[in-house]
């Protein structure tokens, strides 16, 4: 999510041509799902010709689609391959009927989140009808979202320290970022056991989020509730997510998963995008 000071995508060191596709993939992200030629190229660090090579060959196979003004998007052969992860499949057959309750009750964006090294991905989301804009497979920093937080403050202290020393992107003017003022909201949520944030993302919405657990009782995905702050009610956001938590964290152990960090991968090198 952070804009690094190398060029995005591409390792300077003879990449390979793997690293190229992904590059070009790579570029896509939340706040970058259109992109044109010239946009992925820069955005992958690769010449145009290299680029518009790639992208035509990632068009004929399906993992780019080209609308009508000749940008380009995430194609559904993508979708059929993410659909086939069992990391995260599991879990939203497990948890969808508990989130499709929460999210009548709330009326909220509903998001389902995991960690994938020093993010969290969205593996379910459930959006209301004015709400923010969210995903299957949007990531953001942990810092600045409510299942991250709940994620990053139930992590071990070397993953702590890594994200504290990281750049801390900031969305808005409410974003935290300040890596003490964080410590002591991480440690709020571990007393507590609910994460709640406002304008973190987007000023005007209020986030409220909880843990899951898995078999053995360790926290592996967390759950959360976005609404608007002038109707926000947090104690009862907290109460009904709770309810919705330990529900699922029942039917998570009656199924014998996850075990413990069995849905969170280590920090790894990849292809970055400023998305």
């Amino acid at each position: 999510m952070s804009v690094p000071t190398a060029p995005v995508g591409v390792s300077p060191a003879r990449p390979t041509a793997a690293m190229r596709v992904l590059a070009v993939l790579s570029a896509f992200g939340p706040r970058h799902r259109t992109l044109s030629l010239s946009e992925i190229a820069r955005r992958a660090g690769l010449t145009l010709p290299t680029a518009h090579r790639l992208i035509r060959e990632l068009v004929d196979w399906g993992g780019l689609e080209r609308d009508a003004d000749g940008r380009y998007s995430v194609g559904l052969r993508l979708l059929e391959l993410a659909a086939l992860a069992p990391r995260g499949l599991q879990l939203r057959e497990a948890a969808f009927p508990y989130l499709d309750n929460l999210h009548e009750a709330t009326r909220g964006n509903v998001h389902l989140g995991v960690r994938d090294g020093l993010e969290v991905v969205y593996v379910e989301t459930l959006r209301a009808r004015k709400a923010v804009s969210s995903r299957v497979g949007d990531r953001w920093p942990m810092h600045a979202t409510g299942t991250g937080l709940v994620l990053l403050a139930h992590a071990d202290r070397d993953l702590q320290a890594e994200v504290l020393a990281s750049p801390l992107e900031r969305f808005t003017p409410l974003t935290v970022t300040d890596p003490a003022e964080l410590r002591r909201h991480l440690a709020r949520i571990r007393q507590t056991g609910v994460a709640v944030a406002r304008g973190q993302i987007t000023v005007d919405d209020m986030v409220v989020a909880v843990p899951v657990t898995g078999a053995d009782g360790n926290v592996t995905a967390a759950i959360s509730v976005v609404v608007e702050t002038v109707r926000a009610r947090p104690r009862a956001l907290a109460r009904i997510l709770m309810e919705t938590a330990r529900s699922l964290s029942r039917t998570l152990a009656g199924r014998g998963l996850p075990a413990g960090d069995a849905w969170f991968t280590t920090p790894r090198a990849r292809p970055r995008t400023a998305g």
